[in-house]
């Protein structure tokens, strides 16, 4: 396995004091105003890089990146407050042939007519440092779902491809998001990408068939990192809210106490998309979590669940936001 490359299922054993003091410097805590409220987990097992859907029934579902036995993990809810109860469906037992089947990681699963999509990123099964994007399609929610045979993103030569999320846009065009995982192929350092010269990480949205597994022409980049995100930018989830799109992301290592939960908006799906003064949430604000991130927002901007470091791993978390005009709040 490549230095760059992490297993995302496992809490980091220790974090060194240099990453702890950084923490405490790094200026975009600062500019959030310290709260430090108490937060229990949602889902209180190893849990990461979460996605809800709300099913047409009323059910709310979570899906998360492989562990504790399954491909993808799965729970239910009556409501996205919960109480959440953790499924022993494995959604994907079967991964896509282009990929060795190892590292199934962020998955998020739309509802494309009357077919359930799922999004998902695994390993190549030829560069087996890099991972790609692959879907899969289900009659219903809880699968398991048949995988497509060809990948929807997949650039070796910038790194691979990870964490998809699907978006539709108000006049039913079908998109994913997803980003270029450039710090697999980084020169070292913290995830892969603090040793210059700096690889980029861009979040890019693909534009979708009516099919939602269909690409159509060639993807466009929305954002990219920047020195005040460390090695990376990741894990985009896009949602529009009164006319504002509303690109959340995480950025520095998930590893260390930097991993944050951050957002862009636009107006337009295709951007320019225009990075907030501070992020949404850090290490120890608003709540007293260490390294909240992976975070997918209701289609509403309404509520949030994301990942954070706890006693089992990365836990599910769940919050209510408010979305006004291009400003995202944690009340």
């Amino acid at each position: 396995m490549a230095p760059s490359l992490f297993n995302r299922t496992m809490l980091p054993s220790f974090l060194s004091a240099s990453l702890l003091f950084g923490a405490a410097l790094s200026s975009p805590s600062e500019r959030l105003q310290s709260r430090e409220t108490n937060l229990d987990p949602a889902i209180n097992i190893n849990f990461p890089d979460p996605a809800a859907l709300l099913d047409t029934d009323g059910t709310w579902y979570a899906f998360a990146t492989n562990g504790n036995g399954k491909n993808v993990q799965s729970a239910s809810a009556p409501s996205i407050s919960g109480p959440w109860t953790v499924l022993s469906n494995d959604l994907l037992p079967t991964v896509g042939a282009w990929s060795n089947g190892a590292n199934v990681w962020a998955p998020d699963v739309r509802i494309i007519g009357s077919t359930y999509v799922l999004y998902y990123t695994a390993t190549d099964a030829a560069s087996t440092n890099q991972h790609c994007v692959g879907t899969a399609t289900s009659d219903t929610i809880l699968g398991p779902y048949t995988p497509q045979s060809d990948t929807i993103a997949c650039n070796i030569t910038a790194g691979g491809a990870i964490d998809p999320s699907g978006f539709t846009d108000t006049d039913g065009t079908h998109y994913v998001v997803y980003k270029v995982d450039g710090n697999s192929v980084g020169h070292g350092g913290s995830c892969g990408n603090t040793v210059a010269p700096i690889v980029p990480t861009p979040l890019m949205l693909q534009q979708l068939a009516a099919d939602g597994i269909t690409p159509v022409g060639s993807p466009i980049e929305l954002l990219d990192r920047g020195d005040a995100d460390g090695p990376l930018i990741e894990a985009p989830r896009l949602i529009l809210v009164n006319g504002v799109y509303v690109l959340f992301f995480s950025s520095n290592c998930y590893s260390t106490t930097l991993y944050d939960i951050s957002y862009a908006t636009a107006s337009s799906v295709k951007g320019p998309y225009t990075k907030s003064s501070a992020p949404l949430a850090v290490t120890g604000n608003p709540f007293n979590l260490t390294a909240p991130g992976g975070s997918t927002a209701t289609a509403d901007g309404k509520n949030m669940v994301f990942h954070a470091n706890c006693e089992a791993g990365r836990c599910m978390y769940e919050t209510t936001i408010t979305v006004s005009g291009t400003t995202v709040s944690i009340p």
